[in-house]
């Protein structure tokens, strides 16, 4: 009688089951998502924090600036103290500049959202000689710094004795290649081929098609272009300094820096340190007020952009 041995069988390694690769997916998404939130957080406080250090020196005066933590109240809130010493200076220039600083930006943002505009448009919808050549330089434009431009731009407006007047600062900023790239990729999709032909077809003309269709629905991505020259041009600094002399031309950003070499010259003798800070700090009030009522515009033109070429 033979009998058999029997080899003790091993068993295959168990696959993974779909419950355990679930499993591992959501502990890897978790450790994805906590380090994504530890960067967010990072960015947030990166952001927020020169905010919050601009809001508390402007609630300090002189002494507490220097002797205080940077991140929380001084000794005394002097914030409308401030204030008022702010609107003080100089028989109240600091209101003088607020009001061209406002003309500039909203005389240029409104401009240069038109030039765009139109510029756009016409490479979005037209075909014409040369227009890839154009679109081409446009965009080759982007990519040089304004700093560059300054000086010849300086040299022109001092040929046609602009220099020291308003519009060396507007003229400038009316120009917005970024603006023109921005708009010819949204009105590529936003406006359709089918209803220019429909508007055509009832008789409409170009310039009734753009003014009375297309405008409408170029609405989000103007705005976004205005937001970007308005900001820009508000916080423009280095152009303003080197074409206005006169101090009642000046914008916000150029007159505080020259209340602050006021303040650093002889050793901080006027004592100007917390008005320039008050000062620093009410600048930035429209801008967020800007921001906040235009920017559900301005996620509709960016996400339209980002997503569409």
């Amino acid at each position: 009688m033979v009998t058999a041995q029997l080899n003790p069988v091993t068993a295959p390694p168990s696959k993974p089951s779909k419950s355990d690769k679930r499993r591992k997916a959501v502990n890897r998404g978790k450790r994805r998502s906590n380090l994504l939130t530890l960067v967010m957080w990072l960015s947030v406080l990166y952001f927020i924090l020169p905010l919050i250090w601009l809001f508390m020196s402007a609630t300090k005066d002189n002494s507490d600036l220097f002797t205080t933590f940077g991140l929380w109240f001084g000794h005394d809130f002097n914030l409308f103290a401030n204030i008022r010493d702010v609107f003080a200076y100089q028989d109240g220039i600091y209101a003088r500049w607020a009001l061209n600083t406002g003309i500039y930006a909203g005389v240029a943002a409104l401009g240069a959202t038109t030039l765009a505009t139109m510029a756009g448009y016409a490479f979005a919808k037209y075909k014409f000689p040369g227009d890839k050549l154009l679109f081409a330089i446009t965009l080759g434009a982007i990519m040089i710094p304004l700093t560059a431009l300054a000086i010849p731009t300086y040299l022109l407006f001092s040929s046609a004795h602009l220099t020291n007047t308003p519009w060396a600062v507007i003229l400038p900023s009316l120009v917005s290649p970024f603006g023109v790239f921005l708009m010819r990729v949204y009105a590529a999709d936003a406006v359709p081929d089918s209803l220019m032909q429909a508007a055509r077809v009832d008789g409409a003309g170009e310039y009734r098609i753009f003014w009375t269709v297309s405008l409408r629905l170029l609405a989000p991505g103007m705005v976004t272009v205005m937001l970007f020259t308005f900001v820009a041009t508000w916080n423009n600094y280095f152009l303003p300094l080197i074409m206005l002399n006169s101090g009642k031309l000046l914008p916000l950003t150029v007159g505080l820096a020259q209340q602050q070499a006021t303040s650093t010259a002889g050793g901080g003798a006027q004592a100007l340190f917390s008005t320039v800070i008050a000062g620093a700090f009410l600048s930035i009030i429209p801008l967020v007020i800007v921001f906040l009522y235009l920017q559900r515009f301005w996620q509709t033109g960016l996400a339209t952009g980002g997503v569409k070429g």
